[in-house]
């Protein structure tokens, strides 16, 4: 059987990314001001997109010393627990920015979930890739529905993360709790693939960008397949929810995936807070608008991106003042 290792997928994309994760100082520390991105397990494309946005404002902070502009902003993006958990640091200080679900943005914003901290001052910066939820199921294990689940060992996902939300979501669509699992584990996005390669699970949920290194452990190195998610349930979540929508992950995008799947989906939103400054948010919007073209290259998930839509798609918080800033200012609202 075979399985690719974790801490390796994470090192080289650190690597790829040219990300640094020891202290970043020099003589001019005092002049420097340090930002947090939440993101998410280090496989995942959170933790890419967070690390690809540091990466931009680093570049920017190198270039503008050249060209004599300086905004002394340093940033570091470690592994979180994802959507859910970045809202709530957010929107207790101790986070700048995060990566986020586009419905539990707007279920922060809006204050009408138990499952999100309840955050009217969360404010959009710009949305990036869509993420389609993926029902991953083990080689053999005849998971073809959300209801074949019932007495499977399922992986419903750690507390805190976007993922975990929108499994329970479809639970209650389902009138489904744990109990009508063999097992209900509570593993993070870095451990579930091995899990059900292992044996120890059949099937976890995912809401994440294709490809990703953390499902290809699945169904590249065991067998494990994507499952359709296109049923009545799903038809009335995606027509209730101005969040969600159907989407295919493209026959191929797997050694598995031999056709066309079809399931529905959010946008992965970044995020801040109203209380972190304009120019912080100015920059670190300036930073990727003007680098996009590097930034589309750091994952296949962002090879489509588009500014116009990045600043309206799947964004229900208000734009952030220093996000706006930048964008009228190159004419794009």
């Amino acid at each position: 059987m075979k399985t690719f290792s974790l801490t390796t997928l994470a090192l080289a994309a650190a690597a790829l990314l040219g990300v640094s994760f020891g202290a970043i100082g020099d003589a001019g520390a005092q002049d420097k001001r340090f930002i947090s991105i939440g993101t998410g397990g280090p496989t995942g494309v959170y933790f890419v997109v967070g690390n690809s946005v540091c990466r931009m404002v680093h570049k920017e902070a190198a270039e503008g010393r050249k060209e004599g502009r300086k905004h002394g902003i340093r940033c570091s993006a470690p592994s979180t627990g994802g959507s859910t958990y970045n809202i709530g640091q957010i929107c207790e200080g101790e986070l700048e920015f995060g990566v986020a679900q586009s419905d539990w943005q707007y279920h922060a914003v809006k204050g009408d979930s138990e499952k999100v901290t309840n955050c009217p001052g969360l404010r959009a910066v710009f949305s990036v890739h869509p993420e389609p939820f993926q029902l991953i199921a083990g080689e053999g294990t005849d998971i073809e529905s959300f209801t074949d689940l019932e007495g499977k060992r399922m992986n419903i996902g750690n507390a805190g993360s976007g993922q975990r939300g929108t499994t329970e979501v479809l639970m209650a669509g389902y009138d489904m709790t744990t109990d009508d699992f063999a097992v209900a584990t509570e593993l993070t996005s870095t451990e579930q693939s091995q899990a059900l390669c292992d044996g120890k699970i059949d099937a976890y949920g995912y809401t994440v960008g294709v490809p990703n290194a953390g499902v290809a452990v699945a169904t590249d190195g065991c067998g494990a397949y994507i499952s359709n998610l296109d049923g009545e349930v799903e038809k009335k979540l995606v027509a209730d929810n101005p969040y969600y929508a159907f989407t295919t992950i493209p026959a191929g995008t797997y050694k598995t995936t031999t056709e066309d799947v079809t399931t529905f989906g959010v946008m992965a939103t970044f995020v801040t807070h109203e209380n972190v400054p304009e120019d912080v948010v100015y920059e670190v919007t300036r930073a990727v608008m003007e680098n996009l073209e590097d930034f589309r290259s750091l994952h296949p998930a962002f090879a489509n991106l588009d500014p116009k839509k990045m600043i309206t798609d799947g964004n229900s918080a208000p734009l952030h003042p220093g996000a706006a800033k930048y964008y009228k200012e190159q004419g794009l609202m």
